[in-house]
């Protein structure tokens, strides 16, 4: 770490025309040893933005993982520069973050809401996070609950849908009805 920090501060200091140390302190790296040292670690940084005050919401955060993510699952994707999340640990792990999405989403959340008298910003507790995304409890819970049983094939809001239909050169939208009524 010490390497590449030397080599982002040389270039920064060549571009500003100055000297000195590009952080303010000395990078300190830090192993994450479980889960719950990786969901820790992850929250604290999509929550950074807010506690500094430059953003209100994790989906108006810019430059965080957790937008990019929501943004994602929005249009029913996940985002393919992040790893995913893979669901709960198991014997067989796939490849990718060992929780689910929704209780990522939710711990941000309930963190983001909790006022610290040592930073500046914290998630108006005012209204959900459901309700700013546009996403009906009910059809949320319908979505989370009975993924598989509710939609066969591409899923995604109709926009989405539209695009993926056409690109694959597919005319029948069979996921249409419910994508309209649950991801609208």
């Amino acid at each position: 770490m010490r390497v590449l920090n030397e080599h982002i501060a040389r270039k920064a200091n060549k571009e500003d025309s100055c000297t000195g140390r590009f952080w303010e302190g000395r990078f300190k790296s830090q192993a994450l040893l479980d889960e719950a040292a990786l969901a820790a670690c992850m929250v604290y940084v999509d929550l950074n933005p807010i506690r500094a005050k430059m953003a209100k919401t994790p989906e108006t955060s810019n430059h965080t993982s957790i937008k990019k993510r929501i943004e994602s699952a929005k249009e029913g994707k996940q985002p393919k520069s992040l790893l995913r999340f893979s669901g709960n640990p198991r014997k067989h792990m796939p490849k990718g973050l060992p929780f689910e999405f929704k209780y990522y989403l939710q711990l941000v959340e309930l963190t983001g809401k909790c006022i610290r008298a040592d930073k500046r910003g914290s998630i108006d507790s005012s209204q959900p996070i459901l309700t700013r995304l546009n996403i009906c409890p009910e059809n949320w819970l319908k979505l989370t609950t009975q993924f598989t049983r509710v939609f066969k094939g591409a899923v995604g809001r109709e926009r989405s849908l539209q695009s993926y239909c056409e690109h694959v050169q597919l005319k029948r939208r069979s996921n249409l009805y419910q994508c309209q009524r649950l991801l609208a």
